[in-house]
């Protein structure tokens, strides 16, 4: 791997160490003042709402841009959404602006690894990448879940600060403000990542002119026979992760009694599984083997309706690692491929951009589901069990319509799979 990958890696952990991490401390902002659960619930597709909003024009923008430079402006904006949620901003509306930063850098994050690396070095780059992403996840939320706790909450609070006057309270306003000086960090590795050298394309100016460009290029995407499948798999295996955060919270607490900072734990858990998953994909998958793990997405969707019949922590830590550990597996090869097609189809920055679309929007639409569920007043379980079953069914749908490509577009897929085995035509 070449040396900017790990500044690359090293900025993407910590930003997504702030991100996990804040999520929890939002969550018991929320809880604290007395929100009922459908707002815990609706943090989700708040997050999601700018990725799916602002996706013609962030493609673009990490296009138009060196990489390393938009992360940069992306991380201000996140601490941006921290300083609002801590001055009184309504938190759904203060999470909102974090996901602006978090849409706005995801392109350039996937985007570089394409301009950096040959196509044979994809599934292990994104391997890498991910199983680092599931290891900020895991003490992301383990750090949230501490910082809001009463032993490391209460010794923030008491910190006196000489001629500086706060309006830190709380335990997870506390949070929030350590949080800041880690996408603080996050920042300045954005400032040592090299320039790759690969030309930029200048934003035109009329932005509207985006529009019909985004729409095409999501059209062609979902168009290609491999990249349909690798863009419905992965759509649905984000959106299933993207809200797994707050169902693993919401079970836990129906099913254990679990606090916060006790359930985080169980987070943790999961994250541990993708990150093993992730691993062991990156070293035994090939670029052409993404379409393969669609069945395990089947596996997925059972298994969060079987989570349900758990009421046992120690039953419940390997079950959660499983669940996990298929979805990682599953992701980091049709990951690998999507961003591959993409970056053949359009170039890397429309295309994380497309593919960030269809994902956020899947993760906003299943979270307004459950979260409208839940304000409904069905029952947790209840909630679990729909949401499970509907990830099964789809997953199925996606393993039939790759069949039925097989079977009909024999020549056009062999010879996109060539492409994929050839470090040649990448680029």
């Amino acid at each position: 791997m070449k040396r900017g990958f790990f500044t690359i890696m090293s900025a993407q952990f910590f930003s997504s160490l702030a991100d996990n991490a804040l999520f929890v401390a939002a969550v018991q902002l929320l809880r604290t003042g007395g929100a009922p659960e459908w707002q815990q619930a609706a943090l989700v597709p708040m997050f999601a709402l700018f990725y799916v909003v602002l996706a013609p024009f962030v493609g673009a923008f990490a296009d138009a841009l060196p990489k390393g430079k938009v992360m940069l402006i992306s991380n201000s904006i996140k601490v941006v959404g921290c300083l609002l949620m801590l001055f009184g901003t309504h938190p759904l509306m203060a999470y909102a602006i974090v996901g602006l930063g978090a849409a706005a850098y995801s392109p350039a994050k996937y985007g570089i690894l394409t301009e950096l690396l040959p196509a044979s070095q994809l599934v292990k780059a994104n391997g890498w990448i991910e199983g680092l992403t599931i290891a900020s996840i895991i003490l992301g939320v383990l750090l949230g879940g501490q910082l809001v706790g009463t032993v490391i909450s209460t010794k923030l609070l008491a910190l006196d600060f000489p001629l500086l006057t706060t309006s830190v309270d709380t335990a997870p306003e506390a949070a929030i403000s350590v949080l800041i000086f880690v996408y603080l960090l996050a920042a300045w590795f954005n400032t040592k990542i090299p320039l790759t050298g690969v030309p930029i394309r200048a934003l035109p100016r009329n932005l509207v002119t985006l529009l019909p460009d985004f729409w095409h290029c999501n059209t062609r995407l979902w168009r290609d026979k491999l990249g349909q499948i690798s863009l419905a798999a992965t759509t649905l295996i984000w959106g299933v992760a993207g809200n797994l955060r707050f169902i693993v919270l919401a079970w836990a607490a129906a099913a254990l009694g679990y606090s916060v900072t006790q359930a985080s734990a169980l987070q943790g858990v999961v994250a541990i599984g993708m990150a093993v998953g992730a691993v062991v994909a990156s070293l035994r998958m090939r670029l052409e083997d993404g379409p393969r793990v669609i069945p395990l997405g089947i596996g997925m969707g059972m298994l969060i309706v079987l989570l349900i019949f758990i009421d046992n922590v120690w039953v419940a830590a390997p079950f959660l690692i499983l669940l996990g550990a298929l979805g990682g597996f599953l992701v980091v090869p049709m990951n690998a491929l999507l961003q591959h097609r993409g970056h053949n189809l359009m170039g890397a920055g429309r295309s994380i951009a497309v593919q960030n679309f269809n994902e956020q929007a899947c993760i906003l639409l299943l979270g307004a589901a459950y979260s409208l569920s839940t304000g409904l007043g069905m029952p947790t379980f209840g909630a679990i069990t729909a949401f499970g079953v509907v990830i099964a069914g789809v997953m199925w749908l996606i393993k039939r319509w790759h069949e039925r490509n097989c079977r009909n577009h024999t020549v056009e897929l062999e010879n996109l799979l060539e492409i994929a085995r050839s470090d040649n035509v990448h680029g």
